[in-house]
């Protein structure tokens, strides 16, 4: 933190990063419900940096760089998760026309697989969240071939060997079944190159559509395909926690991750 004589005032902080009104936001100081890098500030008088500090109220985090964009993409089938595809293939940069910033996508979707990306140009968090060795947690509902039986299922938790080394589902639940085709939801925290089609096939149910319903604490819910939109308050806050809770990886970024 800061000298006492610079920064801006705590409370002030809070109310222009939306957390409540000034007054509020002196409650909160004084009930000892927010921290700055970790610890319990109660003094009304108390400064910060907002460039340099990390503040979290109730043990979510407060976003103060006003300059930081965070937005959730329902990514339609046929689009590549690239800002600029050097094939030619339609990529993401038509669903970032609203945003004056330079947004990167976190992680990837593979082209035949839809649902919830994360675009920012927070740097620091795109790479702590896309990052393998984070292995943030993954929700996908996958259409697959053929009735899958509850031993499938249970084969799938337990865990399959791939060409790459064994992998094993975190949760996996049946939705529906018929003579034709399931539904079937996986979970997993790998970021491992087309996991859940590889993982499908190899037990006998190769995907005919995949679509991604969760990535961490966000859910898709229903944003329409080919929609973005920006995170919500509890939203970014949520994202913030999770990064900040984590060791960012030293290792090189996971560009290259494309975990569907």
């Amino acid at each position: 933190m800061t000298a006492a004589e610079e920064g801006v005032r705590l409370q002030k902080v809070l109310a222009n990063a939306g957390v409540a009104s000034r007054r509020v936001s002196e409650q909160y100081i004084v009930e000892g419900r927010v921290r700055v890098n970790g610890q319990v500030v109660t003094e009304l008088g108390s400064r910060i940096d907002p460039a340099s500090d990390l503040v979290d109220v109730d043990g979510t985090a407060i976003q103060l760089d006003p300059t930081k964009r965070y937005v959730m993409l329902n990514k339609p089938t046929g689009v590549v998760s690239s800002m600029k595809d050097e094939h030619g293939r339609p990529d993401l940069r038509r669903f970032t026309t609203e945003w004056e910033e330079r947004l990167y996508n976190v992680g990837r979707l593979d082209a035949e697989t839809s649902g919830l990306l994360v675009l920012t140009n927070d740097g620091e968090l795109a790479h702590v969240l896309a990052h393998p060795s984070f292995g943030v947690a993954k929700v996908y509902i996958a259409k697959v071939e053929g009735r899958v039986a509850p031993q499938t299922i249970a084969r799938l938790t337990k865990g399959v060997d791939l060409e790459d080394g064994p992998i094993a589902a975190d949760k996996a639940r049946l939705l529906d079944a018929s003579a034709g085709s399931s539904l079937v939801e996986l979970t997993l925290h790998s970021g491992r190159n087309r996991i859940v089609r590889r993982m499908l096939a190899e037990v006998g149910h190769p995907v005919t559509e995949l679509v991604r319903r969760q990535f961490g604490p966000l859910h898709l819910g229903t944003l329409p395909a080919g929609r973005a939109r920006e995170l919500t308050t509890v939203e970014r806050g949520a994202l913030l926690t999770v990064a900040r809770q984590a060791d960012a990886p030293s290792s090189p970024s996971a560009d290259d991750e494309a975990d569907s």
